[in-house]
């Protein structure tokens, strides 16, 4: 069997609906993302029926009057009982308890995925030894914003994004190719990558971006709030994100958020210096160099 590269590499072309069809989808967690990917399926008729699972009865019921969902459930392990596609969309640190909490009842040849930001652990976790032959392989849809609760779903949010996928050695390129064709459907990208390289990756291009807008925000005093314009506004959106999802993300991707953070910290220094010393050019060098960065990510930008 191939082993995932290192370094993420072009998907295949886009598949039909038809190639990657699923009777019964089940969202585990049906927020932002949760309820987006129901509404995608859906809309793009690549399954006959969605079932939403959560705790709290009244909001699921609301989704489902929405037509988010078709069916609801409180209940896991019957819903999942049901599932030919189970995709988990809760806070990481609930995913691996889920996962295989739910392959004890999958029928075999479920395929399970999540949407988390971070890969390594749950993929060294649940990479093999799922009963029933319950195949999970991990994807980050890389789309979604600082809103949260499934009013603010959208059917296109993943229209010309891209999808981490993240098979290990032991995932079977069927099961993979399954997978990517789903995401494909919905209109998104696919790359593979390691889950270490993922998680090495996301901690500069998204865990670290949240730490420093939290800690920004953080530094407004009450009395300036009026004077925070578009600027301030738009540095700190992500700091509006859920900090139920993002305090096990952190922890989760503790080593590489240090890592890049220490990176962040040397660039905050350096430029910090210059000031100290008066050095125009050398604050315009670094100014410059952060600005041409910025501008080329107007090209490539594919995700918030």
């Amino acid at each position: 069997m191939s082993q995932p590269s290192n370094n993420s590499t072009a998907a295949a072309p886009i598949l039909g609906a038809s190639r990657c069809r699923f009777d019964t989808l089940v969202v585990v967690g049906v927020g932002l993302l949760g309820g987006s990917v129901a509404l995608a399926a859906r809309q793009r008729e690549i399954v006959r029926r969605v079932i939403g699972v959560g705790r709290n009865v009244p909001r699921l019921e609301q989704a489902r009057e929405a037509r988010v969902l078709d069916d609801v459930s409180t209940d896991l392990v019957a819903a999942a009982a049901q599932a030919d596609l189970l995709i988990f969309a809760t806070p990481v640190n609930l995913i691996v308890a889920g996962v295989r909490e739910v392959a004890t009842v999958c029928r075999p040849g479920t395929l399970i995925t999540d949407v988390g930001s971070t890969k390594a652990h749950l993929c060294r976790e649940l990479s093999a030894g799922l009963p029933n032959f319950a195949t999970f392989i991990g994807s980050h849809p890389l789309a979604g914003s600082e809103k949260q609760g499934w009013e603010h779903s959208r059917a296109d949010l993943f229209e010309g994004r891209v999808c981490v996928v993240t098979p290990t050695e032991s995932s079977r390129r069927d099961e993979v190719a399954r997978l990517t064709a789903f995401w494909q459907a919905i209109g998104m990208s696919v790359v593979e990558m390691l889950p270490d390289a993922h998680d090495r990756v996301l901690a500069q291009t998204s865990h670290v971006p949240h730490v420093v807008a939290s800690a920004l925000a953080r530094t407004l005093a009450d009395e300036n709030r009026p004077l925070a314009a578009t600027g301030f506004a738009d540095t700190t959106r992500i700091a509006a994100g859920d900090p139920n999802v993002w305090v096990p993300i952190l922890l989760d991707n503790r080593d590489a958020v240090l890592a890049s953070l220490d990176e962040f910290s040397a660039q905050v220094a350096a430029l910090r210096e210059a000031l100290i010393r008066g050095d125009a050019n050398e604050i315009r060098r670094l100014w410059e160099q952060g600005k041409a960065i910025r501008e080329q990510l107007k090209v490539s930008r594919v995700a918030e």
